[in-house]
């Protein structure tokens, strides 16, 4: 069914059992105390599960390339002694792995940076000191050392990382590097360092070896680099001795999205698509590929030679053996959120799914037979009681699921419907399709109540959030105000002049949905965001072309500060700065005075407005749902309270599902 992605791939001196490529993830296991046992489980679950060529998180070469004064470097003998249990755990099933080589440059947490010049990041702490000629030559053969110490260690290959805006990458482009001397100044000496890299680790490690370059495409910063210095770059690296061309979109400290859910699916083959037809070795497209159809439709298209999925394999590491067997529709699909990868890591936590907590804690929550079948009642199809209901019947478990409403899905089932937002979908598609595989018996419009749970061994009570309700003088003037879930599950028309009461998630999620342009295609998200296709002007970028919606809409919050931005520590600034572009009116400090028919009347810093309002949205937060919670103490020692359930506050699908999958496991 996907003859392009499960076809191999000769190297020449080994071959590639598919064009899969497990993209590089930093995931927290690689610092931590039991990391290498617990990273060699994650991995092997992926190798168990089909990919192609696995690459590791980013390791360090040397003590001044660190990511923080803590994070992984490979750089001695004893490194590569204590990864053979990682490569020993993939090749036991027939898989392939590299491991990243990261020098982090100026975006070094510590006040040893170093690069190219002396020249800051906007996202760093520390200024780095500009590196002499002696210590790019002693960095040089530190690249070599650990490819090395790779192959001592048992790896297939490395993967150099010179994207991102790592150090690789800060002295390519002219952004960073301002140097008069033999490493800077015109291209040819910009580009000398990562292919003396290259030429070193290729003398290092022998000719045996994979070597995969991790090329930056497209910079999306100014003073990045031209389509034809790409080309020249990837050219040179060929003839440097590299044997995989991966692609890179975008620097860290790039404005513009590249990964998250708001970006379409396959959004950057096409700058792969332009390289492919100058090089001969095989090149890897990567950012937004999250199944096994759009993988297969860029590859056949002659986009790339591979594919590089990494947080897919995050939510199923069994993604490809299910598109082998026929059984897409079985892969739990990644939804691009961030919230339990990249905002993790960003927070210094251990990176896991958030629809698959079982990610990177392999060793940790474990899914097994029951020893003791039991009829268990779960009360809510939201994202808790699906993923509660169906490990509990996995597990071997009698289960009965009911649900109030005509359909599963919950808070996802709105949520699906956001602009940027429709992968939710895809989960729910996931669930429906568990439920049918596991057994789980499914009773919809079915209010459940304590006669009907009494006879059951367990209950889980997964019954959702309701809109938390608010106490402003004329709310409940309905030609005027509405709720949000009425609004998205109705799809009210409201006025042209709309007021949001609210600004966490939901707030900007609607505010996001009654702007959005009609016609919305790739090509018009990538002009959104001032993206050049021809990538002929430096970077990749022209001036943001600002959009002007055809609503005036204010969103609100009673707290100072920053507006717009809802949760999501890698994703906030991408929902602000789409309703700046929008020019949707960002409000803090609010109080709220009334409702009345001209409007909604407000305070900000004891100053008294009016916004003359057609329509009033609340979007205040969420309450529990607890049906007959009065009888709840009757239950008491069988009784489960998960999810929404549990605690409304800020919507948290990471911790409904988790909480659902380790009840499961613990019943």
């Amino acid at each position: 069914m996907y003859p392009n992605l499960l076809k191999p791939l000769d190297l020449g001196f080994t071959q590639l059992k598919n064009r899969v490529l497990m993209g590089s993830m930093h995931t927290g296991l690689e610092e931590h105390k039991e990391g290498l046992d617990k990273l060699a489980a994650f991995y092997e679950e992926r190798a168990k599960g089909g990919v192609g060529l696995i690459v590791t998180g980013g390791f360090s070469p040397n003590l001044r390339g660190r990511l923080s004064p803590f994070s992984a470097e490979f750089s001695k003998a004893k490194h590569a002694k204590s990864h053979k249990v990682v490569t020993q755990a993939v090749h036991k099933h027939g898989g392939k792995i590299a491991l990243q080589l990261l020098h982090a440059g100026r975006y070094a947490m510590h006040p040893f940076a170093q690069s190219a010049s002396a020249i800051k990041a906007p996202i760093a702490r520390f200024a780095p000191s500009q590196m002499s000629t002696r210590q790019i030559n002693n960095t040089i053969d530190a690249f070599a050392k650990s490819a090395s110490l790779a192959v001592e260690a048992g790896y297939d290959g490395v993967e150099v990382m010179g994207s991102e805006g790592y150090l690789l990458n800060q002295f390519i482009c002219k952004r960073t590097n301002n140097r008069y001397d033999e490493w800077g100044g015109c291209y040819e000496n910009r580009i000398r360092f990562p292919l003396e890299v290259v030429r070193a680790i290729r003398k290092a490690a022998g000719k045996k070896f994979i070597i995969i370059f991790r090329l930056s495409m497209l910079d999306l910063v100014e003073e990045g680099s031209t389509f034809d210095e790409v080309v020249m770059l990837a050219k040179e690296l060929e003839k440097a001795g590299v044997t995989i061309i991966n692609t890179g979109i975008g620097w860290h400290e790039a404005r513009v999205p590249t990964i998250a859910t708001q970006v379409p699916r396959g959004a950057f083959t096409w700058v792969t698509e332009k390289v492919r037809p100058h090089i001969n070795v095989p090149i890897v497209t990567c950012n937004r590929i999250n199944t096994p159809e759009e993988a297969e439709k860029i590859l056949s298209g002659g986009h790339a030679d591979m594919v590089s999925m990494a947080r897919p394999f995050l939510a199923d590491p069994h993604f490809v053996n299910k598109a082998e067997q026929n059984k897409s529709k079985l892969i739990n699909t990644c939804i691009a959120c961030n919230q339990a990868c990249l905002d993790n890591v960003f927070k210094g936590k251990r990176a896991s799914c958030l629809v698959n907590p079982l990610a990177c804690y392999e060793t940790e929550i474990v899914v097994q037979p029951t020893f003791k079948r039991k009829n268990i009642a779960v009360v809510g199809a939201g994202p808790a009681g699906l993923a509660c209901a169906t490990t509990l019947a996995e597990r071997g478990h009698s289960v009965d699921l009911f649900e109030r409403n005509d359909r599963i899905g919950g808070q996802f089932r709105l949520a699906m419907q956001i602009p940027g937002k429709e992968e939710f979908r895809e989960t729910i598609r996931y669930f429906a399709n568990r439920i049918d595989e596991t057994g789980v018996k499914l009773h919809l419009e079915t209010e459940a109540n304590y006669d009907l749970l009494n006879e059951y061994d367990e209950v889980v009570m997964a019954s959702g959030v309701e809109p938390r309700k608010v106490n402003i003088e004329g709310i409940d003037t309905p030609e005027k105000v509405i709720d949000y879930q009425t609004l998205i599950k109705e799809k009210t028309v409201v006025g042209n002049k709309v007021a949001i009461v609210g600004a966490g998630g939901i707030g900007v999620d609607v505010a996001t949905m009654l702007t959005e342009p009609l016609d919305h295609g790739l090509d018009d998200w990538l002009h959104e965001w001032g993206i050049d296709k021809d990538i002929s002007t430096p970077g990749g970028l022209y001036p943001y072309p600002e959009s002007v919606a055809d609503k005036d809409v204010w969103v609100l919050q009673r707290r100072e500060g920053k507006v717009g931005k809802g949760p999501g520590r890698t994703t906030g600034w991408i929902h602000k700065r789409t309703l700046e572009k929008r020019g949707v009116n960002l409000l803090g400090g609010v109080s709220y005075e009334k409702i009345d028919q001209q409007g909604l009347h407000i305070s900000v810093n004891e100053k008294q407005q009016l916004l003359e309002a057609d329509t009033v949205i609340i979007c205040a937060g969420q309450e529990s749902v607890r049906p007959f919670e009065d009888k709840w103490p009757l239950l008491e020692g069988k009784l489960h309270i998960i999810g929404g359930a549990d605690y409304a506050g800020e919507l948290d699908a990471v911790r409904a599902i988790r909480q659902g999958v380790k009840l499961a496991v613990k019943l």
